[in-house]
């Protein structure tokens, strides 16, 4: 029988006075849906403590919806921290609900945001926390529908066993569908079974367990997915996508915390996808097409949103926000309307190559912090290589402007172990470093007192699926480190700060990134050892990921390391985001030959199917230079 749904936070509060951050599990936050009693009541739930997961824009935008419907209820909740959790374990409270405290085995579905791979086993941790069983075929009849979406469903094989059921792509319409589709099969006394069978159906929607995972000489070792034999689902199932976005409400984060968060300011999303190419982003793939939103709704539901919220910034996001045809006027707009208001309008990062003297103007607006920008790699014969598409001058002509603008700080973006990379690539971003300091220096001035300064943070490349690079191998951790210290011993101006990833962080990750349903098991061992937040710095244990492996029979390094051949059936082909399987082929081999391919929102279209299969279209409101 599924859990009484009831308001248990009279057991919760006595836990709450010895832990850290009891705001964290505080309800009632200023533009929170308050508990409904309607007929069908959805837990969204991001696996991260509240102050990650509270600013997530996929979570507001699902929560704001469902709240919109007559019938359904939308609530959240966020992985307490370790200390609540073993309090919460020995008083026997369940997983609660951050609005209602309703318990969430109470819910009629949960829907979970699989923001990254490293995710894994919080969702494990939560599930077990809320006393639901973990694999999808342990659930009685009566247990909540475990949904699933978000940026790493694109392979969520690692964790299928888990999932009743994935939505893929846009979710504003497809979790309205899911859920009616949920509560009119729940109303019909269908079993469990019949459920999930219906909710295939459903576009965009896949169900993993109906179908079966194949090992052949044509697949790679973890296998490939096809339907059950029996079952009326498809062999690819194609990803949702929103054709206007204008359509859509502009402003979907509209809860005021209670605390401080890691992004503590009003997110607005200008535009949906990226028609740039960078070969090795699963983001500027998967989002497709590029669909704007007007910038004068932009300006006129953001300026009104931060009337409501108190905010005293407002980031305009997107993958790509200075590629939006009307930036300008966007940016033009809110300066004139928050003029000596104290308010920031902030870009998480710029485009070099479209980031001129008018923009940086625009971007400036009254307040000046750091500028971010991302070349991803050091010399222009690897930065043609992923499709950058940026060249030296751009990047020399965007550090000028910003410098001249008001900007003292600078911070750049790069990847390691890109295909192809040399010793000289990686010596490349510290001279491109330097050169941008230089340009710093030659605008303001030398000396500490000019505050010039520029930091660089470099990743380690986790190729990822649906992307030109999914075949690639991902670069030996050993090898990482090795450039790791060549770059830092290549810098020698005090004025320049490094900071990279921890390459045994990013094995695991390229791991999960590159397995199939097989690496459930690790997940789960790993978890069993205690694995909890590993994309937490302080929490993460390489030690306890290691010992899974073992017990597992997996070698971490070979399944990041391991490179795929072009023909082989991938574990992830049974799903696509619209682009095609050849499209990526042909990029990858055009990464090889150093040959970029243009922005088809700037030229020609290049291709890559997505118009065609989905039926959406490119949306620009303006024009593009």
């Amino acid at each position: 029988m599924r859990a009484k749904r009831e308001n248990l936070f009279d057991r919760l509060e006595p836990l709450l006075a010895d832990v850290e951050h009891p705001a964290r599990y505080l309800d009632h936050e200023w533009g929170a849906c308050e508990e409904q009693d309607g007929p069908f009541h959805l837990c969204m739930v991001y696996a991260d403590v509240y102050e990650v997961g509270q600013p997530n824009l996929g979570v507001a935008i699902l929560y704001d919806r469902i709240n919109a419907q007559p019938d359904m209820s939308c609530e959240r909740c966020y992985l307490p921290w370790k200390d609540l959790s073993a309090k919460m374990r020995e008083a026997g409270v369940p997983l609660l609900s951050l609005e209602g405290a309703a318990p969430l085995a109470s819910f009629d579905a949960i829907g979970f945001t699989l923001a990254h791979e490293l995710i894994a086993t919080n969702v494990l941790e939560t599930l077990d926390l809320a006393g639901i069983a973990i694999s999808s075929d342990e659930r009685d009849e009566d247990d909540p529908i475990i949904l699933a979406g978000g940026p790493s469903a694109w392979n969520c094989e690692p964790l299928a066993p888990v999932f009743d059921a994935v939505l893929l792509g846009d979710g504003e319409e497809s979790i309205v569908e899911v859920c009616a589709c949920i509560r009119d099969a729940r109303s019909e006394g269908l079993s469990r079974a019949d459920i999930l069978r219906r909710l295939a159906g459903v576009p965009g929607t896949y169900v993993p367990s109906l179908y079966d995972v194949v090992v052949d000489e044509t697949s790679t070792r973890w296998g490939y997915a096809v339907p059950r034999v029996g079952e009326e689902v498809p062999e690819v199932v194609l990803k949702r996508a929103i054709g206007d976005l204008s359509k859509t409400p502009a402003v979907a984060q509209k809860i005021v915390p209670y605390m401080g968060i890691v992004q503590d300011r009003l997110s607005l999303e200008v535009l949906r996808g990226c028609a740039r190419g960078c070969r090795f982003c699963q983001a500027g793939m998967t989002y497709r097409p590029v669909r704007e939103r007007p910038a004068d709704q932009i300006v006129s539901c953001g300026v009104e949103a931060l009337l409501a919220s108190g905010h005293n910034e407002i980031s305009l996001s997107s993958l790509s926000t200075t590629d939006h045809s009307q930036c300008e006027k966007m940016l033009s707009g809110f300066n004139e309307e928050l003029a000596e208001k104290g308010i920031r309008v902030s870009i998480p990062s710029q485009r070099l190559d479209s980031f001129g003297v008018d923009m940086a103007a625009a971007v400036a607006g009254g307040r000046r912090g750091g500028l971010t920008f991302a070349p991803e790699a050091g010399t222009q014969r690897l930065r043609d290589v992923i499709n950058k598409n940026v060249s030296e001058e751009d990047i020399e002509r965007a550090a000028r402007n910003a410098y001249e603008a008001g900007w003292r700080r600078m911070k750049l973006y790069f990847m390691m172990g890109l295909p192809t990379e040399t010793d000289e690539d990686v010596i490349g971003i510290a001279r491109l470093a330097e050169r941008v300091l230089e340009i710093g220096r030659e605008v303001v001035g030398k000396g500490r007192k000019s505050g010039v300064s520029v930091s660089i943070s470099v990743a380690v490349l986790v190729p990822k699926a649906h992307t030109p690079f999914q075949w690639a191998p991902q670069l030996d951790p050993d090898e990482v480190k090795r450039r790791q210290q060549l770059l830092l011993h290549e810098v020698r101006d005090r004025a320049i700060r490094i900071s990279y990833h921890d390459a045994d962080v990013s094995l695991v990750e390229g791991a999960l990134s590159k397995m199939g349903r097989g690496g459930f098991e690790l997940i789960r061992a790993a978890w069993e050892k205690g694995c909890r937040f590993d994309a937490w710095t302080s929490e993460f244990r390489f030690d306890l990921w290691c010992e899974a492996a073992r017990e597992c029979g997996v070698d971490l390094v070979a399944t990041a390391c391991e490179e795929y051949p072009l023909s082989a059936r991938l574990p992830w082909d049974h799903t696509s985001p619209g682009v095609s399987k050849g499209y990526l082929q042909r990029e990858w081999l055009r990464a090889v030959e150093g040959v970029t391919t243009p922005d088809c929102t700037r030229s020609s279209c290049t291709g890559c199917g997505v118009c065609s299969t989905l039926g959406v279209h490119n949306v620009i409101w303006g024009v593009r230079g």
